[in-house]
């Protein structure tokens, strides 16, 4: 691979480089109104090409930004390597985003053309444009709904192909001349972060610190031209950015684009991706509907089913890896495979997997070996925007539930006496767009970048991350209170969907929780209990009593570790609403706004701390249809049962 690829420094000579070399094999997939679309890796280039030349005929010009504000499409794919043949920059935005949120990326970048997919997007673009005097050109996919909006700054995508068609006939040579012009350190793509506790920030990547990362990786899992892969995550997310197009382009695998959100298991089980990447939330998501399904199954089904759990439990991740096990449990496992596991991945469009990863948040141990458990070889990275994704990634053979593997090869690492991990890295972001302050902070002078992640080396070299520098903190007695590790050990539970943690300063720990609907719904119906939504759920003792079990087994679990024994959680409540996006709780990323939330919710904090039963609250909650309305209750606490540290125990 690393021969066939010498000299192609930038996307755009990679594109031309599999139109030349695989031209008849697949490069990306859509499916459209149940059936699947494909083009291949010329009928790709060419499609670039014409993009190319339209959008250098409406003046895009090298250095300029793009936005690009969809779901993954082909022609979004499409309209971004065309951006990157001009020398221009693409800045994808969170589709999901209201439109206020996208004000200051296109201020800040003073973003002047837009591709929006579909009516919606370009609403929001409309809406904000009296604040976004440098955006004069959108260019919309889906045409539906689009009939009788006569703005100026509007054009079809085929309006901008036709365009592009017509160039290319005056100047053939032009794009492979802009192409070649082309070089690794140029600017590749722009990613703004999450804003978790601020203004968002354009973290500038060049060609080389995308397109190196991604073939290290793709060594390392040996992957190829034959490979498939679901592109079903947020194009705004350097995540799926890497997987579903840098990995793409340095391999020539092939890119798969779900019809909707809500096809997109059904897809998965068409498509059969040999390469996966899910966050911890989707993997929940799927086990808790297995889960589901299988209280739900015959009396022998679920007998079979816990039979053959029991095996893949006690061998799976043995056998996944390659060691020694009896004969008698492989036969076993043997079975299981024809009756259990392999049912089982086909169900969730896993069955050609041959290689898949967790990020983003700590997945649960017991959640992490189900999957490996049942053969699929679910393995852990980490990394962020500023590095590119690729920093740790777990070989195989090295796989464990509790960290995220050694260093790629390239990268160095190294941990502060604070605990803050420092990574130099072929992947690093060149810097913050127009903020030179905060590229100082994060990039020292011999080239570290601070990622303010907590956590230490294991034994095997490991890197294991507990918490952000910033958040860890220290309560009254001197005890280390890490909240994330605390809210990603309740996350675990599957009737547990969010959590929030407080502590910093006070003699204990307290906690919100947000149940998670589906699952705590169907624990509902199997005893028969009646409920009207979420917000009806959580005010239940039935629920409460459920969600304090999960607390006391995690403060369990925390007696054992000596550094932390302390932080285990005395009193929590159940929100009387999903914490969104929308309403400034969580990130696009789906991070909680730790801070935002303990102010917004200060006297619920509050009474947690003055040692109230109940507290009321009224606040406005918007429902599915649009509307909204008052909601007014009290709001139970509990108190959890708190364990003698391990460490005393051994003492007395």
């Amino acid at each position: 691979m690393s021969g066939e690829l010498t000299g192609l420094d930038t996307f755009p000579k990679l594109l031309m480089h599999h139109a030349r070399a695989r031209g008849d094999r697949p490069a990306i997939r859509e499916k459209d109104l149940g059936i699947w679309q494909t083009w291949t890796w010329a009928q790709f280039a060419e499609q670039v090409r014409l993009c190319a030349c339209g959008l250098a005929a409406q003046g895009l010009r090298r250095g300029s930004h793009i936005a690009l504000i969809s779901d993954n499409r082909p022609r979004l794919y499409a309209a971004m390597a065309a951006a990157q043949c001009l020398g221009a920059i693409p800045v994808p935005l969170y589709q999901d985003a209201v439109a206020a949120e996208m004000v200051f990326p296109i201020q800040n970048a003073e973003i002047g053309f837009a591709f929006a997919e579909d009516q919606e997007q370009v609403d929001k673009l409309l809406e904000i444009l009296p604040q976004c005097l440098s955006l004069k050109r959108i260019y919309y996919d889906d045409p539906r709904g689009m009939r009788h909006y006569a703005q100026p700054e509007l054009m079809a995508y085929e309006k901008l192909i036709e365009l592009g068609r017509e160039a290319h006939r005056r100047d053939p040579s032009f794009v492979e001349n802009e192409i070649a012009s082309g070089a690794g350190d140029d600017t590749a793509a722009m990613f703004f972060t999450s804003g978790t506790t601020g203004v968002p920030k354009g973290v500038v990547h060049s060609h080389a610190s995308l397109i190196g990362p991604s073939l290290t990786a793709a060594r390392l899992d040996r992957l190829g031209e034959g490979d498939v892969i679901l592109a079903y995550l947020p194009p705004a997310w350097i995540g799926q950015n890497i997987f579903s197009c840098a990995q793409a382009f340095v391999t020539g695998y092939c890119i798969c684009c779900p019809e909707s959100a809500e096809t997109v298991m059904t897809d998965m089980r068409e498509i059969g991706p040999t390469y996966y990447f899910a966050p911890p939330r989707v993997l929940e998501n799927l086990l808790t509907q297995v889960s589901i399904r299988m209280e739900d199954a015959s009396r022998l089904k679920r007998w079979l089913y816990r039979r053959f759990m029991d095996v893949a439990n006690r061998v799976g991740g043995a056998i996944l890896d390659g060691k020694p096990v009896p004969a008698l449990d492989r036969g076993l496992y043997w079975l299981g495979d024809l009756v259990v596991y392999g049912p089982l991945r086909n169900v969730i469009g896993m069955s050609r997997v041959k290689v898949g990863y967790t990020a983003g948040e700590a997945i649960g141990p017991d959640l992490f070996k189900f999957y490996r458990s049942i053969g699929i070889n679910l393995k852990q990275l980490y990394g962020s925007t500023e590095t590119a994704v690729f920093v740790c990634v777990q070989p195989d053979g090295q796989v464990k539930a509790d960290t995220a593997g050694p260093a790629v090869p390239g990268v160095e690492l190294r941990f502060t006496p604070e605990r803050e991990l420092l990574i130099r890295s072929p992947g690093l972001f060149r810097e913050y767009y127009k903020n030179p302050e905060a590229t100082r902070q994060a990039k020292d002078p011999e080239g570290w970048f601070h990622t303010g992640d907590a956590g230490y080396f294991d034994q095997d070299g490991h890197v294991k991350i507990i918490d952000r520098v910033k958040d860890v903190g220290r309560l009254a007695d001197g005890t280390l209170f890490a909240p994330k590790y605390l809210e990603n050990k309740l996350k675990f539970f599957p009737y547990i969907r969010e959590a929030v943690c407080f502590g910093d300063a006070r003699d204990k720990v307290c906690a919100f929780i947000n149940i998670d609907p589906e699952a705590i719904g169907n624990w509902a119906e199997r005893r028969n209990m009646p409920y009207s939504g979420y917000t009806d759920l959580s005010a239940r003792d039935e629920v409460y009593e459920l969600v304090r079990e999960c607390i006391e087994r995690v403060n369990a679990d925390l007696s054992a570790e000596p550094e932390i024994a302390n932080s285990q959680i005395h009193r929590f409540l159940i929100l009387h609403k999903e914490l969104e996006a929308d309403d400034g709780e969580l990130t696009r990323t789906r991070k909680v706004r730790r801070g935002f939330i303990g102010e917004k919710y200060g006297e619920l904090v509050s009474a947690l701390y003055a040692g109230k039963t109940s507290v009321h609250v009224e606040a406005q909650v918007r429902y599915e249809d649009g509307r909204t309305g008052t909601y007014s209750a009290d709001l139970k606490i509990r108190d959890a049962k708190v364990f003698t540290p391990a460490a005393s125990q051994r003492a007395a």
